[in-house]
C-alpha cells in the first residue's frame, strides 16, 4: 500500500514521529509532502524541522499563497502524484480549502483514494468558491477524518455521507515527552511555576492568566513561552499590575525542545476563549504536558474538556476568579499535583501516543485501499 500525505503541519519536527511509527507497520510505503515553511498568521514563519525521518520519505514541495489557510496550494503536486501513483492520498487540510480541492483533483487523476482532515468546530456556511470546494470534497473523497466530535457532526450536517473517523491529527512521543526527575522538597517548595506554551494571541486567554497571577501569593511565578501579536499587550498589562518580577516572557522554542520547557513547570494552563470565529479545536500542548506528568488546567472552550477528561482541572472560560482558585488549590496541594500529573501521563499512554494514533490511521488507510473491512 503506497500512501502519500500532504501536510503543512508536518513542518513541526515533533509531529513527524507519527510517520516513523506508520512506516514501521507492514506493507506500507509512505511519502510526506511538506512546504519549506508555513507562515502562521500572527506568529511568523515556521521553518521545516527534520527531526523524525526514518523509514519514509519527507519531501519538500513548493507552496503558493503561504500563510493563507483557505487559499494556499501546491503547484507541483500533480507531477509528484503522477510519479508516485499512490494507493491513498491523505490531504491534511479542511474540506473547504483550495489546497484540498486541487489535491483531490490531482489524486483522482492518478486513481488514488483520497481523504481530508477537518478541525473546524464552529458551524458556518461558506460562500463560493469555498462552498464549491466543500461539495466537491464530499462527492469525491473516499474518507473523512475529524479532529474532534464537533467537527464530525458539522460534516454530517453539511451533507457528507461517507465514512468518518474522529482522530487527533498527531499524538505525542512518550519517550520524548517524558516526566522530569523528582526534585528536592525544599527546592520544589521555593516557587510555584505556572506556564503557558503556544501562540501569544488574544483567543488563547493569556491575559486572564496574568490577571489570575495578580491574586496569588508571592511564590507563584508565570512563564509564558511563545511568539505572537499579543506580546505588547501582555507586557503592558504585566507592568500595570506590577508583576514584572514574577513574569517571564520567553520566545518560542523548537518542537523537540518543548519537553524541557514543560518539565520546569508546576502546572500548564490553556485558558482559551471562544470567539465568534474560533474555539479550541484540541489543545495539543495539553497532551504534551500530560505526557510529561505536568498537571494541566484548561478552560471550557471547545475540545479542551474532552482532551483533559478526569486527568486535570477545567474552569469556565474567561472566569479569572475560577482560574485563580484552581491554581491556588494546586499551589497548596503538592500531592494533588503529583496525582493529576500521573493521571495525565496514564491518559496519554492510553489514548494519545504517536504509535497508537499511527495504528489508527493505518487501519483507515487499509479500509480506503480495500485491504481491511470497515
Amino acid at each position: 500500500m503506497k500512501v502519500v500525505m500532504l501536510s503543512k503541519a508536518l513542518v513541526v519536527g515533533a509531529y513527524q514521529k507519527k510517520l516513523e511509527e506508520l512506516a514501521r507497520l507492514p506493507n506500507i510505503e509512505l511519502t510526506a509532502l511538506v512546504p519549506p515553511c508555513w507562515r502562521e498568521p500572527g506568529v511568523g514563519c515556521l521553518a521545516l524541522e527534520r527531526r523524525f525521518t526514518r523509514g519514509y520519505r519527507l519531501e519538500q514541495l513548493p507552496i503558493r499563497l503561504n500563510g493563507h489557510h483557505h487559499l494556499h496550494f501546491y503547484p507541483g503536486l500533480r507531477r509528484v502524484l503522477e510519479r508516485e501513483r499512490p494507493t491513498v492520498l491523505h490531504i491534511d487540510e479542511e474540506s473547504f480549502n483550495l489546497a484540498t480541492f486541487l489535491a483531490l483533483r490531482a489524486g483522482r487523476a492518478v486513481r488514488a483514494r483520497c481523504c481530508f482532515f477537518n478541525w473546524a468546530n464552529i458551524d458556518r456556511r461558506y460562500p463560493p468558491p469555498f462552498s464549491w470546494f466543500e461539495r466537491y470534497a464530499f462527492r469525491h473523497a473516499a474518507y473523512a477524518l475529524a479532529g474532534n466530535q464537533e467537527a464530525a457532526a458539522i460534516l454530517r450536517r453539511h451533507g457528507y455521507r461517507g465514512p468518518i473517523t474522529v482522530l487527533p491529527q498527531f499524538g505525542v512521543d512518550p519517550d520524548l515527552f517524558s516526566p522530569a526527575e523528582p526534585v528536592a522538597a525544599d527546592r520544589a517548595a521555593s516557587t510555584f511555576v505556572i506556564g503557558y506554551v503556544g501562540r501569544l494571541v488574544a483567543a488563547k486567554g493569556i491575559l486572564d492568566l496574568v490577571e489570575a497571577l495578580a491574586g496569588l501569593p508571592e511564590p507563584a511565578r508565570l512563564r509564558l513561552v511563545g511568539d505572537g501579536t499579543l506580546r505588547p499587550a501582555i507586557i503592558e498589562r504585566v507592568g500595570a499590575l506590577e508583576l514584572n518580577e514574577r513574569v517571564e516572557l520567553l520566545p518560542a522554542v523548537g518542537s523537540t525542545e518543548v519537553p524541557n520547557v514543560l518539565r520546569q513547570l508546576d502546572v500548564l494552563v490553556l485558558p482559551s476563549h471562544t470567539t465568534a470565529n474560533w474555539k479550541e479545536q484540541f489543545g495539543r500542548i495539553l497532551i504534551e504536558a500530560m505526557s510529561c506528568a505536568v498537571p494541566v488546567v484548561g478552560s471550557s472552550s471547545g475540545e479542551i474538556p474532552h482532551v483533559i477528561g478526569d486527568a486535570g482541572l477545567v474552569v469556565p472560560e474567561q472566569d479569572v476568579g475560577a482560574l485563580r482558585a484552581a491554581l491556588l488549590d494546586l499551589m497548596n496541594d503538592p500531592e494533588r499535583r503529583r496525582a493529576l500529573g500521573q493521571q495525565g501521563r496514564e491518559r496519554v499512554l492510553a489514548h494519545y501516543t504517536q504509535a497508537s494514533l499511527a495504528r489508527s490511521y493505518y487501519n483507515v488507510y487499509r479500509i480506503m485501499s480495500g485491504t481491511r473491512e470497515p
